[in-house]
């Protein structure tokens, strides 16, 4: 009753021209109809029998998971609220923020129309300052969602391209938070452009001194005065620090503002002792800026940033001075959990992404639109960077739907511009023209030109406008903008299928086709899969930062979580997660874990060795172990297996296992023999019962209606500890002010919304519901020869007045800071140095040759298609003693060359070049010369099995296309380098 009173005392406090600005927690107290009920627009319409919920909520939410997304539910659904302001409020600016409905939305307060949106991605707001009521009068607000598929702009008639059944899960309805915001008559705007055309606050810092901890911190608001006459508006900052210590007061202009006009005021101050935003550090800074009106404060808005340094040259990324390689995931914005979808609360956010930092990530590229504000808050809190799309499908457009891409990228740099965890903004999932490159850029430009923000779009290999591209799944390099891979690894695995030898079994390739295509190439198990993707990774790091004048700027592996998108599986989602839709973890995300644990290089050591030890009598296996070490020795109970095969960076195999019970124990060493890391498995005995605990919320669990307790079930032995072979099912039951909302495993509809379900690996998790009543639940677990497990969880009260609540869905959360602040030690060493040519020849096209100098990857050098003028001869601008020799090839992916490579006539390589994802390096008898030759000696071999393709059939390209690609003597080559070692 207490806190009731302090709501209400809040609320019939605010006065005008006293900076009582309050915002407002509005999700609660709504009601939903699944149908097109036109008289609900009406005010007095009864809606009493309606469902409650406490938004953010998806009417379809119960599909997630549930159905293929090509049959997620849709059609209209409106949703209506109750809600009451407080006399004091009469006379102020009334504002509602949406963060984002799906997919377009006709709204009424009062029963009077307030406007349209239908984007389906962004933000907006609407100004209902003179349809609201304030005091005891009640007020009614009626939206009218349609998330039909096809849906249409109604003033052009043109379809929003992202309306998508590939990647764009359609959890349709108001999926997104809602705030009221209540204001004076002199007010900061709201970064609402859509609805409002307003730009709201925008802090940035520039003159950034890393070392010195300081830099010139800049504020600007736009101010407005709807009071009626003139005012003498003035603009003060203050800064406050994560331990909430007041660090900077500073003042800005003053101006006359004339009545109905608004102005962008300023402040600047230098500030010293700040704590930079970094990767695994999420330093974030509460500024307060205040308008004063003939000097009395009449509004003061408070915006959560944080600063960092940023730049972008040289083919690298640098981040507070240090350059990072991006290793990270391309991850479905809807990020969604089973039966839930997009609409989860906060904490559940922090909660999957700290776990992408957790695992060594430390970017990721949301794909195809831009996410919600509550993704976009968490990252800054966990110090996850973040690539932000506008919205688009797969490939440039033009007229009114390219026009639709560049409001959604104004509307989305308007609004997340202060977040600092966003370091791209990508403009197209494909490339697009240089025109609408430079289009976009105008738009970051006056809207968010100080932000240290490159611009940029999937591939634009050879743009000279975009900041920044990368080819989706191939090793790109540069030695201007950076280059890195948008979705490098697209293979997928069941977190249910361990290996071959352990049941229900699964070798790669296992399961049904897809459209026609063989599995084969990208269906894979956990041990295959994390394998697998080492080989990846190590393409990309094999040429980062350190390694030439050209290098990689890293790569993102599509996806972080399982995803209701497109897929190729047996089942009706995407599977190629390191976490599956709960977020338990996968032998992939060890991998990563591993050799992710650095800026560029791993700057500690790791071991994990892949896969359990439980398995029948007389298995004999392979074993894998991932580690950072030199090598990697191998014991079973205490006798040595021998050491490792080292291969693609980070794989130690040990061929032909035989199963043994006991434990199994990998020990990793440096080059001095120096013990480093160790990683062990143990054979668990029987599976005896059930255990159960609740995943930690930061805050504590809410009666809300919304909040999220996240359950996991674990089958063990005697001593405990998990018994990974386990399939068993699970029946739970629970009781006291909850609703479950379930778990998902391979079966039936994926076993979700039901209350028993199998684990897989001996683990699964639940999601359970708060409903609006405080109190005790209590959660039970049960199975066919197990002992039974209990879990007692206690609901906070949360208070909610008239609608309103004061408790914002993030507030309590805490920062993240376990990595620390960016290190100032160098990040890379060089391992070796390019030498430059100074001329080159060829046996054909010689006037081409230069193609393959020239640092664009869609240019290419290739021969006439016969085998003797199948040679190109590069002439270093010094001698050197030539090391190795990169080469990207035309057709790299599907095509081995057998090359011979000469320094000054001597032989000093001769073999087939790899498949790969782009370069291949080829090592060299240490020879010094100065002419470099490199020639084809015998036809070259394809392997179409290796190529790869989407989904929808289509090949990917492979490199560049000229006339004699097709011939047998043909030597194409994109780019080619010539290393020595560091030092020569």
């Amino acid at each position: 009753m207490k806190k009731y009173i302090l709501l209400f005392s809040l609320l019939l406090n605010m006065t005008a021209l006293q900076a009582q600005r309050a915002r407002f927690n509005f999700n609660s107290d709504w009601r939903v109809w699944v149908g097109d009920v036109k008289e609900a627009a009406e005010e007095n319409f009864a809606d009493k029998d309606w469902k409650q919920v406490t938004l953010p909520y998806a009417w379809n939410e119960d599909d997630a998971f549930r159905k293929d997304i090509e049959n997620l539910s849709t059609g209209i659904a409106w949703y209506r609220k109750h809600f009451k302001l407080p006399a004091a409020a009469k006379g102020q600016k009334v504002f509602l923020e949406f963060e984002g409905i799906r997919q377009a939305g006709e709204f009424y307060l009062n029963g009077k129309y307030i406007g349209l949106h239908e984007n389906g991605v962004m933000a907006f707001g609407f100004d209902i300052t003179d349809v609201v009521r304030t005091g005891d009068a009640e007020n009614v607000l009626s939206v009218r969602v349609d998330n039909d598929w096809n849906y249409k702009e109604k003033a052009t008639n043109t379809k929003f391209q992202w309306e998508d059944k590939n990647f764009n899960a359609n959890y349709g309805g108001i999926s997104k938070n809602v705030f009221l915001h209540i204001t004076p008559r002199v007010y900061q705007t709201l970064p609402l452009y859509a609805g409002l055309q307003t730009t709201g606050v925008y802090i940035y810092a520039d003159n950034i001194d890393i070392v010195q901890e300081s830099a010139v911190i800049h504020a600007e608001s736009e101010v407005k005065n709807e009071s009626g006459k003139p005012q003498q508006v003035s603009y003060e900052v203050v800064i406050t620090d994560a331990a909430g210590k007041k660090i900077k007061a500073f003042r800005g202009n003053t101006v006359t503002l004339q009545a109905g006009a608004q102005q962008v005021l300023q402040a600047t101050a230098p500030v010293k002792g700040l704590h930079f935003w970094s990767w695994g550090y999420g330093y974030l800074y509460q500024v307060q800026t205040i308008v004063k009106v003939n000097g009395q404060v009449v509004d003061s808005v408070t915006t959560r940033t944080g600063f960092r340094k940023t730049d972008f040259k040289d083919g690298m990324i640098y981040l507070n001075n240090r350059v990072i390689l991006v290793h990270g995931y391309a991850q479905r914005t809807s990020n969604e959990w089973p039966s839930v979808g997009v609409s989860v609360p906060a904490w559940l956010s922090d909660y999957s992404n700290s776990l992408m930092i957790e695992s060594g990530g430390n970017l990721v590229r949301w794909m195809h639109i831009t996410p919600w504000k509550q993704d976009v808050e968490s990252c800054d809190r966990v110090g996850l960077m973040q690539a932000m799309p506008a919205g688009d499908a797969e490939a440039d457009v033009n007229g009114q739907r390219w026009e639709q891409r560049k409001a959604v990228m104004r509307d989305a740099i308007i609004y997340n511009r202060n977040n600092p965890s966003i370091l791209f903004y990508e403009c197209g999932n494909e490339n697009i023209s240089e025109a609408h490159m430079q289009e976009m850029k105008q738009i970051r430009d006056m809207y968010d030109g100080h932000g240290g923000r490159a611009i940029g779009s999937r591939e634009m290999l050879d743009s000279k406008v975009a900041e920044y591209g990368g080819e989706m799944l191939y090793t790109n390099k540069s030695a201007h903008i950076p280059m890195w891979a948008m979705e490098y690894s697209r293979d997928e695995g069941s977190r249910k299928y361990w290996d071959d030898f352990t049941p229900p079994y699964h070798k790669d390739g296992d399961g049904p086709k897809h459209k026609g295509q063989s599995a084969a190439p990208y269906n894979r198990n956990m041990e295959s899969h994390a394998v697998e993707n080492v080989k990846r990774w190590y393409e990309f790091w094999r040429e980062r930062p350190g390694t030439g004048k050209r290098v990689s700027a890293g790569g993102v592996n599509i996806v972080f979580s399982e995803t209701n998108t497109h897929h190729r599986g047996e089942e009706n989602y995407r599977r190629s997660g390191e976490v599956d839709g709960l977020r338990i973890k996968k032998e992939n995300y060890y991998a990563h874990q591993v050799m992710w644990n650095g800026w560029v290089v791993p700057e500690q050591q790791g071991i994990h060795l892949v896969g359990h030890w439980n398995y029948a009598e007389g298995v004999k296996k392979p074993v894998y172990v991932i580690a950072t070490a030199d090598k990697v020795e191998l014991k079973l109970n205490g006798k040595s297996l021998g050491w490792g095969e080292k291969s693609n960076g980070f794989l130690f195999t040990f061929p032909g296992v035989d199963w043994q019970s006991g434990t199994l124990t990998a020990t990793g060493y440096d080059a001095a023999g120096k013990e480093v890391c160790v990683s062990s498995k143990a054979t668990t005995g029987k599976a005896v019962a059930l255990r159960l605990k609740a995943i930690d919320n930061p805050r504590g669990w809410i009666a809300d209606g919304h909040d999220l307790a996240l359950v996991e079930v674990e089958v063990v032995d005697a001593q405990g500890n998990r018994v990974p072979t386990s399939l068993d099912k699970i029946q739970f039951t629970l009781s006291g002010p909850a609703t479950w909302r379930g778990g998902m495993a391979m079966g039936p509809d994926n076993y979700t919304l039901t209350q028993a379900f199998p684990v897989e690996g001996g683990v699964n998790r639940a999601l359970i519901r708060s409903t609006t009543t405080a109190g005790t639940v209590t959660v039970q677990a049960t199975a066919d020869g197990l002992q039974s497990a209990a879990l007692t969880l206690q609901t906070k009260p949360f208070v909610v007045a008239n609608g309103l609540a004061t408790q914002l869905p993030a507030d309590g959360l805490p920062l993240h800071l376990q990595r620390g602040p960016t290190p100032a030690t160098p990040s890379f060493t060089v391992t070796r140095t390019a030498v430059a040519v100074a001329k080159a020849t060829a046996g054909a096209n010689a006037a081409d040759v230069t193609k393959s100098l020239d640092d664009n990857e869609l240019s290419a050098w290739g021969n006439d298609g016969k085998l003797a003028t199948a040679w190109v001869e590069y002439e270093l601008e010094r001698e050197a003693v030539v090391q190795e020799v990169c080469l990207k090839l035309d057709k790299f992916r599907s095509r081995s060359y057998p090359l011979r490579i000469t320094v000054d006539g001597k032989e000093v390589y001769n073999g087939a070049t790899p498949l790969s994802l782009g370069y291949v390096t080829l090592a060299c008898s240490p020879q010094k010369g100065k002419k470099i030759r490199v020639e084809l000696t015998r036809v070259p071999k394809d392997d179409d099995g290796r190529q790869m393709a989407e989904v929808n059939g289509k090949q990917l390209d492979e490199g560049v296309a000229h006339a004699a690609g097709e011939l047998k003597g043909t030597l194409s080559i994109i780019e080619a380098e010539i290393y020595e070692a560091p030092g020569r």
